[in-house]
């Protein structure tokens, strides 16, 4: 029975979907292909009618999940809520964000398996991470107060905060120092003259 191409295309986002999460729940080599197929609701053979490759899906996938804040952007663009560097940092320093790293941000969750993966891998990351630095440079910049430089490298520093807090406050196993980091991190991020 043939699949029309709608079905093929729904089919494939529902993969990566499922593996997006499940690789940051679990890192990008912590679930087999069969369990990721099983978990999607397909068998392994179906796997090569969209993806040519394990490393394929994965490159895919991070891509992916790395555009959500682009996601977001667009959304308010189109009329939906307001989005502003206050914001993206309250939700990425929130205690939802580490309780769930399934449905947050792969850096955090997989900076490690990233740096280990292949050339392709790399290169979407590197190329995602670098747009939502910008991003948060545009965001940030005030023509009025900040030049473009300054706000650039307050984005830099602003991901890379957000990124060490969030993986800092999943890995202590205290409640109450976990959020601490979350909350200190935001409130210097939102007030660097703190």
């Amino acid at each position: 029975m043939r699949h029309s191409k709608t079905e093929k295309a729904n089919t494939h986002k529902h993969i990566v979907t499922i593996a997006a999460k499940k690789f940051r729940e679990e890192g990008l080599t912590g679930i087999g292909l069969a369990d990721l197929m099983k978990e999607a609701g397909l068998t392994v053979g179906g796997f090569y009618k969209h993806f040519k490759s394990r490393d394929a899906l994965v490159a895919e996938t991070i891509g992916s999940a790395l555009e959500v804040w682009k996601d977001r952007i667009d959304a308010a663009a189109a009329g939906g809520p307001r989005i502003t560097y206050e914001s993206l940092v309250d939700d990425y320093l929130s205690e939802a964000h580490r309780n769930y790293p399934g449905m947050g941000c792969p850096v955090s969750a997989l900076a490690g398996d990233l740096a280990r993966s292949d050339k392709r891998t790399r290169a979407v990351a590197t190329r995602k991470i670098r747009d939502n630095i910008e991003l948060l440079a545009t965001l940030i910049r005030d023509p009025n107060k900040t030049d473009k430089d300054t706000a650039r490298s307050r984005a830099v520093v602003a991901y890379c905060a957000m990124v060490g807090a969030i993986s800092m406050a999943r890995a202590v196993s205290d409640k109450e120092l976990s959020r601490e980091i979350l909350k200190t991190m935001a409130q210097r991020l939102k007030n660097p003259t703190l």
